[in-house]
């Protein structure tokens, strides 16, 4: 299957990210889902005409859970990807084609004051399950004052 690059820059959320858990060849894999929106202009002038383009993007692994904690409706990112064709059969062994859009890179691009107030008027959105986890095993840890120097 060919892959094709595609490069979404100034680009913002138009929703939050769905984030799941799926059955991967190695066990579970962190999947995530965003919807990006970004403007196109073409033509100067009067003649000048916006285009809004939306794409729906899947993020994988740590990609995926950074994504679900730290974004949401509204925040800014250059993403970075490729596009591929799919071909299946659905349950009642037909083809089915489509086309996916899978990020390879992405850049964050509002502030760190910004995200959270974000996340502050949205309702304080929970991070995903495996953040949750990873915050659970942190909170355990002595912190660095307490622990012995690296040199003693």
């Amino acid at each position: 299957m060919a892959n094709v690059q595609v490069i979404q820059r100034h680009a913002h959320l138009a929703g939050a990210v769905k984030f799941e858990f799926v059955n991967g060849r190695e066990g579970k894999l962190a999947k995530a889902v965003l919807t990006a929106i970004s403007n196109q202009y073409r033509g100067s002038g009067e003649d000048r005409e916006e285009r809004a383009v939306a794409i729906a993007w899947t993020l994988w692994g740590k990609q995926a859970e950074h994504a679900a904690e730290y974004l949401g409706k509204g925040s800014h990112v250059n993403l970075l990807g490729r596009l591929h064709n799919n071909r299946y059969q659905d349950g009642e062994g037909r083809e089915v084609y489509g086309m996916e859009f899978t990020v390879e890179d992405i850049d964050y691009l509002d502030s760190k004051a910004e995200s959270e107030a974000r996340r502050a008027r949205d309702g304080g959105s929970e991070p995903p399950p495996a953040a949750a986890s990873s915050q659970a095993t942190s909170s355990n840890r002595k912190a660095r004052s307490e622990r012995q120097p690296a040199h003693a």
